[in-house]
């Protein structure tokens, strides 16, 4: 190999690390404020759980609700249950395989908002669905506030025409019950009592591994470094 080639094919080498150097720092410190939001969102998060319970969101501030400024809001409201309306929704949780409880709550401006009662064990699911575990007349519902889950289950579709779910679709369940308007949000009920349905199961959690990510990408770039740096120094030694 010629001088000349073995010069342009080094240059053409360490182009190529620089680029590469250039791109992995930019993806680490990306990383870095990702890992830096996340951990305000679990502070956030924290607090709002913490937090007294403020009324939930009525129909006139539907449209500015969103994840990260209301999901686990801690809020309470007040209505009347429609228990021929419940939806069981497939559920495993530490109590084991059942379904939530999924009842449309009316509030008093004629909106319906729809709570999760909490979770039946699968040998109550005739009973649950009958409304045998969801009261009549007034109530005050504290828990925690949760986005729509629209679609289904990682491997299963919502089939509303047959009432079977397997994720918290309230748009859906509003629109096989036939109820409007219904807010984009429901309730977690918080634990009441021993009996079933067993509220006060959300589970909060968030992937954080923006530091390992952003870890990685900073060796990757010293990697780039000590690639050029040995290139360079065996191009030195044949000249």
């Amino acid at each position: 190999m010629t001088m000349a080639r073995r010069r342009l094919l080094v240059f053409l080498f360490l182009l190529l690390t620089a680029l590469a150097f250039v791109g992995f720092m930019a993806l680490g410190v990306w990383q870095v404020k990702r890992l830096a939001w996340k951990e305000d969102l679990i502070a956030r998060v924290d607090a709002r759980v913490h937090a007294e319970a403020v009324e939930a969101p009525a129909r006139k501030a539907w449209a500015e609700v969103s994840e990260e400024q209301h999901e686990y809001l801690h809020v309470q409201l007040s209505g009347q249950y429609r228990a021929q309306a419940v939806a069981l929704v497939a559920a495993a949780t530490q109590e084991g395989q059942g379904y939530w409880v999924m009842a449309p709550l009316q509030r008093n401006d004629g909106s319906w908002v729809y709570v999760n009662q909490g979770f039946v064990p699968q040998a109550e699911r005739e009973a649950a669905s009958k409304g045998a575990y969801t009261p009549a007349g007034p109530v005050t519902v504290k828990g925690l506030l949760r986005l729509s889950h629209p679609g289904g289950g990682v491997l299963r579709d919502n089939v509303p025409a047959e009432n079977r779910w397997y994720s918290r679709d309230v748009d859906a369940m509003a629109a096989q019950q036939g109820l409007s308007p219904v807010a984009p949000y429901f309730v977690d009920a918080e634990a009441a009592g021993a009996g079933l349905p067993v509220g006060g199961l959300t589970v909060i959690q968030f992937r954080n591994n923006h530091r390992v990510y952003a870890l990685t990408w900073f060796a990757l770039a010293l990697g780039m470094v000590l690639a050029a740096w040995l290139v360079l120094r065996d191009s030195r030694r044949k000249r």
